[in-house]
């Protein structure tokens, strides 16, 4: 095995006064251009452009914000999280908070359809609420398992994600390590925003939602029966769930203890796993070629890139000076960014093909 080449120096986005946790691209857009939306511990997500400058910072949470996920095409809306006991659907262009949507406890993770139409909450209540954006102020649905009211897991939900090409087939529960190997309240700062192109919304189906919980669980629903129709268990805490759509169809990468496991969407079984010498926080799966992946890691704060048919390290990128918590590739492949605790936010180039900043 070759020794792991240190590549050049990453761009570096500051803004951020606390650890950054979550890390979200948009879509590609028709000219080439993306997005960035981070969460941050100081409750202010941030949206960037793909050259990593600050667009606008959005206001409102009063609490950490844990997750935030952008809607397809434009990315014109946004939900966000919060420890605040709140879920906030923002207009990406404006900056403006349209619905604030109230919990009863921390709101760990949301995600938004593709469309637009709908979004999902998870978090320490234990349980899983679907609203529709039609109906704001109306009574969410809830998930539930087996038919019972109550909890959609056994512990805190960590993650939850939206299927967008899935063929509607279920099956039974298996074993992943035997698989495979208030509008208005807020305001809001922009210094706004240039016209994307209209990238295609890639949501020809959302009624299946997934879930990933500190029961170590992962769980597939059915919007429209608001039921559980399939599972995975693990041996360890879950740690992470990304949803990737690329070269190999769409994939779950989830982390649980130190294996990272690649789960076909459509059979929901795991396709590739890998045990790897570290404790992964976060790992995103190489949009375009799907050949590697990125993983964070909390022990050193370093960066790693990993083959994915092998599971060897492959790169090794290091400047930041705390644990990182967050990865992810951006859309077309060209680079990954991290979020650290030390409250910044890192663009490592998969290639040199960018030219600007550091880059020139």
């Amino acid at each position: 095995m070759s020794t792991p080449v240190q590549k050049s120096v990453p761009l570096t986005c500051s803004g951020h006064t606390r650890p950054v946790v979550h890390l979200e691209f948009s879509e590609l857009q028709d000219d080439g251009t993306y997005s960035l939306l981070s969460s941050c511990k100081d409750g202010n997500p941030m949206l960037r452009d793909w050259l990593g400058d600050w667009v606008g910072t959005f206001l409102g949470h009063k609490g950490a914000v844990w997750c935030s996920k952008l809607s397809g095409g434009e990315a014109s809306l946004a939900v966000t999280a919060s420890a605040d006991f709140s879920a906030k659907v923002w207009d990406t262009f404006t900056g403006s908070c349209l619905h604030t949507f109230p919990h009863n406890h921390i709101v760990r993770s949301a995600a938004i359809n593709a469309r637009g139409t709908r979004i999902l909450t998870g978090g320490h209540e234990k349980k899983l609420r679907l609203f529709d954006l039609s109906r704001p102020d109306a009574e969410p649905d809830y998930l539930l398992i087996d038919g019972e009211k109550g909890t959609a897991h056994d512990g805190t939900i960590k993650s939850v994600v939206w299927h967008r090409h899935l063929d509607g087939s279920t099956g039974p529960t298996a074993t992943a390590t035997g698989a495979g190997a208030g509008a208005g309240a807020a305001t809001a700062t922009s210094n706004g925003r240039g016209t994307r192109g209209n990238g295609a919304a890639g949501a020809s189906e959302d009624s299946v939602v997934v879930s990933a919980g500190e029961d170590r669980t992962v769980r597939w629903w059915d919007t429209r029966t608001l039921r559980k129709t399939h599972e995975l268990k693990f041996d360890d805490p879950i740690t992470s769930m990304e949803r990737s759509y690329g070269s190999l169809g769409e994939i779950l990468t989830v982390t649980s203890g130190k294996k990272v496991l690649f789960i076909d969407a459509a059979s929901r079984t795991p396709l590739q796993t890998h045990t790897l010498p570290i404790t992964p926080s976060s790992v995103s799966l190489h949009p375009t070629l799907g050949d590697r992946f990125v993983a964070g890691a909390t022990e050193d704060g370093w960066v790693r890139v990993y083959d994915f048919a092998t599971g060897q390290e492959r790169e090794l990128h290091k400047g930041h000076h705390g644990p990182v918590h967050c990865v992810s590739y951006s859309p077309d492949g060209e680079l990954a960014a991290s979020g650290s605790e030390d409250g910044t936010i890192r663009l490592w180039q998969t290639w040199p093909s960018k030219r600007y900043g550091l880059w020139t």
